[in-house]
């Protein structure tokens, strides 16, 4: 690991967390754009870019942007391990007294970045983005996001703040919690919260991303949404059992209506293969969908046993290695 020793840095007082994945277009600007909002600061810093095996170029862009300003230091990963394991491993390298986590398709302004810094300096732990505007998002994707995010809320044992995504400022005490849980479906916006602490929101406006596509399509959002609820809700488990006992139930009035209408009409009023078949495939199906339902927890649990690291670092340039803390 290069540690840039000729040109020693004083320690950052705030670290900014950024993961990369496939933003060549992008990752100059942002580092540009970041460096001016905390220049004005006064404070020493840092900006880790995470690079979450990008395959287009962006983790050499980055080595050339180290080269030229050491406080922008990079983690590079052997391979693609994932958006919010990316977090983790900034988090977990990170120095400063407060770590700021933000994408860098800016969307989330780093312009932000200093209003954070002044409530944390009033006392807050946790200064979360809410954002109050998205421009640039279809109507689908605001409608299920909104959904998301107030169905989470409603369903999980933590009160995670809705329209708030992991663009936040958090503080060393806060930061060392989080270091300790090493959980592989990650939820970080709900692991922020479930630590507890003085907590903020922060309105801002989210802009349209400017280049690069998104790395979060329908197919990668509802996986996210399940690591989510699976990772802070038995409420999926308990739907299973309530299930049960309505079709149970159903089926006991069922029996009952059927023997009443054949003393009454002396004839079989439930007859037929259709009737048997239509009732066989409404249970089979019930059965797969809560049997899929336990399928989810177990293979978390089956993943958590197996106590593989969260990432392999594959490059290092400006960082010093946090031991055991960043397996």
């Amino acid at each position: 690991m290069e540690s840039n020793a000729a040109h020693p840095q004083p320690a950052p007082v705030f670290s900014i967390v950024a993961p990369v994945y496939n933003e060549r277009e992008l990752v100059r600007e942002f580092c540009r754009r970041v460096i001016a909002a905390m220049e004005p600061v006064g404070e020493p810093f840092e900006l880790i870019l995470v690079d979450d095996g990008s395959r287009d170029g962006s983790g050499d862009i980055m080595r050339e942007i180290h080269a030229a300003d050491p406080r922008v230091k990079v983690l590079r990963f052997s391979r693609n391990f994932g958006h919010q394991v990316a977090i983790t491993a900034g988090t977990d390298f990170a120095r400063g007294q407060a770590v700021a986590v933000i994408d860098a398709d800016l969307q989330d302004p780093p312009e932000v970045i200093p209003r954070m810094i002044e409530q944390w300096r009033q006392g807050y732990e946790v200064v979360y983005g809410v954002r109050a505007e998205r421009q640039g998002e279809t109507a689908f994707k605001l409608a299920t996001a909104s959904l998301f995010y107030r169905l989470i809320r409603r369903i999980t044992n933590v009160d995670i703040p809705v329209d708030t995504g992991d663009f936040r400022l958090m503080d060393r005490k806060v930061v060392d919690v989080l270091v300790t849980l090493r959980e592989h479906h990650r939820f970080m916006r709900g692991l922020s919260v479930w630590v507890g602490f003085r907590q903020l929101g922060l309105p801002y406006r989210r802009d349209a991303r400017t280049a690069g596509e998104t790395k979060y399509p329908l197919r990668k959002m509802l996986k996210f949404a399940v690591d989510g609820i699976t990772a802070f809700s038995y409420l999926p488990l308990q739907l299973a059992t309530y299930l049960g006992f309505a079709i149970a139930a159903f089926a006991a009035i069922a029996i009952i209506v059927a023997v009443l209408l054949r003393l009454a009409t002396g004839s079989n009023a439930l007859e037929g293969q259709a009737t048997t078949l239509v009732a066989v495939l409404f249970l089979g199906s019930i059965q797969l969908i809560v049997f899929g339902i336990f399928g989810e927890y177990l293979g978390r649990i089956y993943d958590e046993v197996k106590r593989r690291p969260l990432y392999i670092v594959g490059e290092a340039l400006g960082l010093e290695h946090p031991g055991q803390r960043g397996r």
